[in-house]
């Protein structure tokens, strides 16, 4: 009888210890699954990964209405087709799992550099993202960081053209190392300096051939990301030079060269476009007050994107 009541115990003590292990692996998985793949080169992919690619912009933004003044809130929609892809606003303990040991590398211009910013205040205490931005204001300069916590390396590469970039990869191809994720994005200055569509152009497709074999010794190849320019307010912009080459009609002439030179996913390309032009006109004029850089929530957004697209595509084949 004694030995009846020890079984009986030891049941109810491993049917209890199961259903804790069944509660935590239902809330973790989500996250646990897809962050395991990202750092596994053998890791599968979701089988709905394409689709939700595509729905990965579809964001609502929200404001209380009695909240004059307020930053903006945001989240992705509820229809069916973009629920069902779950995606995860990452808050900052997500992400420090999601990105340990990991290499990120941001490169272009301003846009880019506030990206960076934003992945680095979800990663970062507050005080040192305070330096980093006080840093960074004026500066155009490289920067970089390393999260002890995480052994996560964060970089910035000032590459304001787009034809700096190409030399960038042939660095990373050089020594056989390359970042997890690489963000790239530059054009304003093309803009702004040189009003050159077509040379434009011609660096956009030597980046694209930069590009090719972009893989290491262990057969990872990094997670590629493209930072396009945003909705350019004109009636903002400094009079002068600025306000005369920077045009919304210009930035679309542009804009359709990216296109066109087949770098972007979409265009069977290798770079995942993160649209901070969709992203920033929808947040609207009240969202930028020199008509170019928009509050942090709209990069906010695009590194959520960013990371979410991580989650949903763990492996990178090459991109050619």
């Amino acid at each position: 009888m004694a030995c009846w009541h020890m079984s009986l115990n030891k049941m109810v003590f491993f049917f209890c210890v199961l259903f804790i292990i069944l509660s935590v692996g239902v809330h973790l998985t989500p996250y646990f699954s897809s962050i395991y793949t990202f750092s596994s080169p053998n890791g599968a992919s979701f089988n709905y990964r394409n689709s939700c690619i595509d729905f990965l912009h579809s964001i609502v933004y929200k404001k209380r209405p009695e909240c004059v003044g307020c930053t903006k809130s945001w989240s992705w929609m509820q229809s069916r087709p973009v629920a069902k892809c779950e995606f995860k606003k990452l808050e900052k303990p997500d992400a420090l799992v999601m990105l340990n040991r990991s290499w990120v590398v941001f490169a272009g211009d301003s846009q880019t550099r506030l990206g960076m910013l934003s992945l680095l205040k979800l990663v970062e205490v507050p005080e040192r993202v305070r330096i980093a931005k006080k840093h960074l204001k004026k500066l155009h300069t490289d920067y970089s960081t390393y999260i002890d916590s995480i052994r996560m390396k964060l970089d910035f590469k000032w590459k304001p053209y787009v034809r700096r970039l190409p030399k960038l990869m042939l660095e990373f191809k050089k020594n056989e190392k390359y970042p997890d994720i690489i963000v790239m994005g530059a054009g304003l200055w093309d803009m702004l300096y040189e009003n050159n569509v077509s040379d434009y152009d011609v660096s956009l497709r030597s980046l694209r051939n930069s590009l090719q074999d972009l893989d290491s010794k262990d057969g990872k190849v990094p997670h590629l990301f493209w930072f396009a320019m945003p909705t350019v307010i004109n009636s903002k912009l400094t009079p002068g030079e600025k306000r005369d080459n920077l045009t919304e009609q210009r930035r679309i002439r542009y804009d359709n060269k990216v296109n066109g030179s087949k770098l972007l996913n979409k265009f069977g390309g290798p770079l995942l476009k993160l649209d901070i032009q969709y992203l920033s006109e929808l947040c609207g004029p009240q969202c930028t007050k020199d008509g170019l850089h928009y509050d942090e929530v709209v990069y906010d957004i695009a590194v959520q994107i960013m990371l979410n697209a991580v989650l949903i595509e763990p492996t990178q084949k090459p991109p050619f």
